[in-house]
């Protein structure tokens, strides 16, 4: 799961949703190997009850990391349209606020599915979470 660390590359690509994105507040990128790259700077509102990120934030942003790379394994030029058929997630350890970020890599798949695994990482490279996931290749609206 590489990713080019230099985010001020010039060949790195943002992806800018209007929704989900903007409420939880990730951020979304590929580097010019179309790796993508999902970052949350966890704050208090990303927290559960006991001062730990909540694990419907992990869950988001895995979902969107490994929807992501699906998205550049059906068209590594553009940006297919995906749905999640399925995703499996373990939570390994518990962190609070800070930056997060997750990676994910494409395993295998076909002509539609394809089948996605990643990671969420703290700054100090401690793993978080893993996911696999399964993604369905949609026609744009």
């Amino acid at each position: 799961m590489a990713f080019d660390p230099d985010p001020q590359d010039p060949s790195h690509r943002l992806i800018s949703d209007p929704g989900c994105q903007q409420l939880v507040g990730y951020d979304t990128r590929f580097d010019a190997t179309g790796a993508c790259r999902v970052t949350l700077e966890v704050g208090a509102q990303h927290l559960n009850r006991h001062g730990i990120l909540h694990g419907g934030m992990v869950a988001t942003v895995m979902d969107v990391v490994c929807g992501n790379t699906a998205a550049q394994y059906f068209d590594p030029e553009g940006h297919a349209a995906v749905v999640t058929v399925a995703l499996n997630l373990s939570y390994i350890a518990a962190t609070g606020p800070g930056p997060v970020t997750a990676t994910a890599e494409a395993t295998g798949g076909g002509k539609s599915t394809a089948h996605v695994t990643g990671e969420l990482k703290d700054t100090e490279g401690q793993l978080l979470a893993t996911a696999t996931g399964i993604f369905r290749r949609i026609r744009k609206r």
